[in-house]
């Protein structure tokens, strides 16, 4: 198929760490000139949208603004746009609270005075915090996590992501959270569709988590590909209730799915 547009995870499909994976640039800009709509969509909810570009240009890749989508901004929008007056407890990174400042959004270092209960990857995250989140969320206010990553691709290996943080105040509010943004969240699918400007089964959706990004293009009505570059493999694949429509090496090979 010609794809029109081609939705990118980053964390694990077009860089580790700190490194481009093998041919990334090369073939992103390949795309840009068949004239696919880009999007670059990251889990990883602690930059804004401008550090995404920052980081890629220095890797070879460009992008702009508009052509990033992360759970820092699906997360911002779904808080703009349902607890824009709320005062909001925040457990998460500066990158996210600056995130939240720039939209206005109201936040409390006291966790007994907010409305909103917000749990996000921190990286200071002890027994403390925990404490601080149960009286933030024991009267039952809405408790909103970022994104679902349990463990997050690093040069280092794996390690803990939002995910585990947000199950951690689950236990101990014995409940679970009333929404959770990031992919496959349906805030997510709808924020990319639009931000893409592309009917969804002319998109080609890239990366290498089968419960996070795959999901997402299977809820989105995309194609879908597995890179073997960062968290999940062909053994996964042959355990998992989501399948994915093509397993590919690495990003450098996905202008084999196109005609």
């Amino acid at each position: 198929m010609n794809f029109e547009g081609v939705v990118l995870d980053l964390d694990g499909t077009v860089y580790r760490g700190g490194e481009p994976t093998p041919g990334a640039p090369e073939v992103i800009g390949r795309l840009r000139e068949r004239g696919c709509q880009l999007l670059f969509c990251s889990n990883n909810p602690t930059k804004g949208r401008a550090a995404y570009v920052d980081r890629l240009a220095g890797m070879g890749i460009e992008a702009t603004v508009d052509e990033v989508l992360s759970a820092g901004t699906v997360t911002t929008q779904y808080l703009r746009e349902h607890h824009g007056e709320d005062l909001l407890y925040v457990i998460g990174s500066s990158g996210l609270r600056e995130q939240f400042a720039d939209a206005d959004l109201r936040t409390t270092n006291d966790p007994e005075a907010g409305e909103v209960l917000v749990v996000s990857f921190y990286r200071g995250f002890d027994y403390d915090t925990l404490t601080e989140a149960y009286y933030a969320g024991r009267d039952g206010v809405p408790f909103v996590g970022s994104d679902p990553d349990v463990v997050i691709p690093t040069e280092e290996g794996m390690v803990p992501g939002s995910g585990a943080i947000i199950g951690a105040v689950a236990g101990i509010l014995e409940r679970d959270p009333d929404h959770v943004l990031g992919k496959p969240s349906p805030e997510a699918v709808e924020m990319a569709t639009d931000a893409l400007g592309v009917p969804p089964n002319r998109c080609l959706m890239v990366g290498d988590r089968l419960d996070t990004d795959i999901a997402f293009g299977e809820r989105a009505g995309m194609t879908t590909a597995l890179v073997r570059t960062g968290v999940n493999d062909d053994a996964d694949v042959a355990e998992s209730d989501v399948t994915p429509d093509h397993v590919l090496d690495s990003i450098a090979d996905v202008e084999r799915l196109f005609d």
